[in-house]
């Protein structure tokens, strides 16, 4: 069976960059074809310097890098994460990298790349931006996209970043809420399962056994980053798309509040007949994880 071909939307962010290390270390299974950047952890320069920092520590010069949106759709800026460091990889000795940035738009790129595809996968794990204006741009664009793995929200329990809101919904909710109404297939791993998904003293002690450059920096970010939130939230996402097998799901029709206040970014998640009230499922709710299994599916993509 071949690897998914998927485009990889993100805003690195020590977890996005463990997850990236997480597919680059499965070629066997995932093939990430393009990486396009949205401000979110941090702002919109970190976070394209740090998605090439990473390519070339896993030696993956040959996958470009689009910049995409520096802000949110309906305010002037966004929020960021304190728990990724100054530097957004909770201060890695990675070198400045020297791959260039891509021509283009992350959000006409997602277009270009999907119609160029016929059917693309698309994982994003930052805030949904450059998706939702890339949909906007491109009315057609739902028809060339297979699926969207999201993480992001919180569907049955309280948020991060407000009681009631997950980061990267609530960094842009109205683009949470276009993404949600595309009619693409989505797949949504928030809080409710990337809580399940955590850093633990055996899985750093083994990853820097393995020793290489690659298990190195992911024990530095274990380390660094599962100190101040322990929750492996964006390496879940890559873990679905290779072993779904080890999560447990329920289909439901999921909305994104946009009001503005502590509800921002809300997702209402509607699962019972009652509650659908005729409306179809729009979206494969992740809710458990086997830990024990995602903790070594991680750690094996380490491995030379």
């Amino acid at each position: 069976m071949s690897a998914v071909r998927f485009l990889y939307d993100c805003d690195p962010g020590a977890d996005d960059a463990l997850a990236m290390l997480l597919a680059l270390g499965r070629p066997d299974a995932l093939d990430m074809i393009a990486v396009t950047c949205v401000a979110g952890n941090v702002g919109l320069d970190p976070v394209v310097t740090n998605a090439r920092r990473i390519l070339e520590l896993a030696g993956r010069r040959d996958i470009p890098v689009y910049a995409g949106a520096a802000g949110p759709i309906m305010a002037p800026r966004g929020r960021v994460s304190i728990m990724h460091g100054s530097d957004g990889l909770a201060g890695s000795t990675l070198q400045p990298p020297t791959m260039p940035v891509a021509d283009g738009h992350a959000a006409n790129e997602i277009s270009r790349i999907a119609r160029a595809e016929g059917k693309l996968h698309i994982c994003a794990t930052g805030p949904l931006t450059n998706l939702a204006l890339a949909l906007l741009l491109d009315p057609e664009l739902p028809a060339y996209v297979s699926a969207i793995t999201i993480m992001g929200g919180a569907a049955f329990c309280p948020g991060n970043t407000t009681p009631l809101a997950e980061f990267n919904f609530a960094v842009d909710p109205h683009a949470a809420a276009i993404v949600f109404d595309s009619g693409i297939p989505i797949t949504m791993l928030g809080l409710d399962v990337t809580r399940q998904a955590v850093v633990t003293e055996q899985m750093i002690r083994d990853a820097q056994a393995i020793g290489t450059p690659v298990a190195q920096e992911a024990a530095h970010l274990l380390v660094n980053y599962g100190s101040k939130d322990p929750c492996l939230h964006d390496p879940a996402a890559i873990a679905w798309m290779l072993a779904p097998e080890i999560f447990k799901t329920v289909h439901g029709h999921v909305a994104i509040c946009t009001d503005s206040g502590p509800a921002a970014g809300q997702v209402v998640a509607s699962v019972s007949e009652r509650h659908l009230a005729g409306r179809s499922p729009n979206c494969t709710i992740v809710t458990i994880v086997d830990a024990e299994a995602f903790g070594r599916l991680f750690l094996d993509a380490l491995k030379p």
